[in-house]
């Protein structure tokens, strides 16, 4: 029984073009170092496992049984020199091996998948940032452009203000001396 690929990462709602793992998405396939059935899945689970802790503890504590219950004479199924210790060490070494290296050239398939994804994103981002710069260059010349025009315009009603101010005086001064004379 398998079980079906599924990406490492989802797909927003509003579109790959908008997610900031769009770059990535090409290399989802690459999200196990062997495959994404149910033996590759396993296989993956095995050789990872052989790196941790509980491995090694867990094995250090069955060889040191091992050895004891042989040298001590409790058992006599593998006595010194330990041949079919020997022999389950080399085949977990045959097993072992291709596993650890296998994931380690997926691992670096995906790590150079991942920078080159990561690079991409970094030119959008610079591409972006260019744009914004540049918008941001041409908003400054509009808002100095217009900041001028007001300038204009405001000494421009400084003057109309002057003259219809100096007019109305005259006005003033005309009707004024008109209406005193008899």
């Amino acid at each position: 029984m398998t079980t079906p690929a599924q990406p490492s990462r989802p797909v927003p709602a509003s579109g790959p073009d908008l997610h900031h793992y769009r770059f990535h998405l090409p290399h989802v396939h690459l999200g196990s170092p062997f495959g994404n059935d149910w033996f590759a899945l396993k296989a993956e689970k095995f050789a990872r496992f052989f790196g941790t802790p509980v491995f090694l503890v867990g094995q250090t504590f069955i060889v040191g049984v091992w050895i004891a219950l042989n040298a001590l004479g409790y058992t006599k199924f593998d006595v010194y020199p330990f041949i079919l210790l020997n022999l389950a060490f080399s085949l977990q070494a045959a097993y072992a091996a291709p596993l650890i290296l296998l994931a380690q050239t997926r691992q670096a398939d995906r790590d150079k998948a991942h920078a080159e994804a990561d690079a991409q994103h970094r030119e959008d981002l610079a591409k972006a940032a260019e744009q914004r710069q540049v918008l941001a260059g041409q908003e400054t010349a509009q808002l100095l452009q217009l900041m001028k025009q007001n300038t204009e315009l405001t000494e421009l009603v400084k003057d109309l203000s002057q003259r219809i101010e100096k007019l109305t005086g005259d006005l003033h001064l005309t009707l004024c001396k008109g209406g005193a004379k008899p």
